[in-house]
């Protein structure tokens, strides 16, 4: 029987955090670079490491396989996986391990963030995604009111080895926190085969083992939404996590006014921010916060950031005025 959640909640943190607290070694440039990359977790993840011979591979083989792992427990498409079966019945005995840590997680996210992270909002994608935006404002209106019944993070229920919804027609989504999870998972496989020098990139979210072996910190670069070939700002980051939650890729109109992060206190699509990129400690903490921290908006994220221990924030407004957390000088290139 597992504990309560508030319990379970603060020991997975705990966890979660020691994940990234191990200390970098010495650089070792006679190590090989090696990388693979695949298509997973509707994205592709590149896997960075070096190594001295070609135990490289099987690492890197273990690590995309665990990767995998998580795809089926955590996709909301696929009929066979958790979280398809928990939104289809309303409830799921005994889950597994994975899909506790990932609901567990979100809940505490979401009350940190005082609701503004919240995995119960697919009801209101599937609203937006069947053409919500060709409605009038009238109409829309009303069938968010109508649909915001079924969302709410304090509505999942966690009791022993169950976990239940508290409304008939919730369904959740777990793509704002299960692929940094994964990339987690995949960082922790790395180490335990050995690696010391690694880097994982799930489509944006991104982990990393250490320094580069030459000693130089790994280097991050965040797009100019206006135009791709810029980049606004380089990062480097040794040993922590970065993700960035952004609207300029998946808009569900062609007049790009409806995208896929969605408010959960309204309805809507967020609008304040065009982009939110966070540093942290893991890469589950970062994937959640840049969500969340994007919705908020750049004063209540930044002063959500300012209070979290170790996590830094770049944030891009509507009005393309940029605002940095007061550490994140540290992270930033100064070529």
């Amino acid at each position: 029987m597992r504990k309560p959640y508030k319990i379970a909640a603060a020991f997975l943190m705990l966890l979660i955090i020691a994940l990234g607290a191990s200390a970098c070694t010495a650089k070792t440039p006679e190590l090989e670079k090696f990388e693979g990359t695949r298509s997973l977790m509707d994205t592709y993840v590149t896997i960075t490491v070096y190594a001295d011979d070609d135990s490289a591979g099987e690492a890197m083989d273990a690590a995309f396989a665990r990767m995998g792992e998580m795809e089926k427990v955590a996709s909301i498409f696929d009929q066979e996986s958790e979280a398809f079966k928990l939104n289809q019945n309303g409830y799921l005995d005994e889950p597994s391990n994975d899909l506790f840590k990932l609901v567990v997680t979100s809940l505490y996210y979401s009350k940190l963030t005082g609701g503004y992270f919240d995995i119960t909002v697919q009801p209101l994608l599937d609203l937006w995604a069947g053409g919500l935006w060709e409605e009038s404002p009238e109409v829309q209106q009303d069938k968010i009111e109508e649909t915001m019944k079924f969302v709410g993070w304090d509505k999942i229920n966690i009791e022993g080895d169950k976990i239940y919804f508290g409304a008939d027609g919730m369904e959740m989504t777990l793509g704002g926190i299960a692929k940094g999870y994964a990339v987690d998972e995949a960082i922790r496989v790395l180490r335990s085969m050995g690696i010391e020098h690694g880097l994982v990139n799930a489509g944006g979210d991104m982990s990393t083992i250490c320094s580069r072996a030459d000693g130089e910190p790994w280097s991050v670069a965040l797009e100019n939404p206006d135009d791709t070939n810029q980049c606004l700002a380089i990062f480097k980051i040794s040993g922590k996590s970065i993700a960035t939650s952004g609207n300029y890729e998946r808009y569900f109109n062609p007049e790009k006014t409806a995208h896929h992060i969605i408010n959960p206190k309204t309805g809507y699509s967020a609008n304040e921010c065009i982009s939110a990129t966070i540093i942290g400690e893991n890469c589950m903490q970062v994937d959640a916060l840049a969500t969340a921290v994007f919705v908020m908006g750049p004063e209540k994220g930044i002063s959500l950031v300012e209070s979290l221990p170790d996590v830094e924030c770049f944030i891009i407004d509507v009005e393309r005025t940029t605002y940095s957390s007061s550490g994140l000088s540290r992270y930033l290139s100064k070529e």
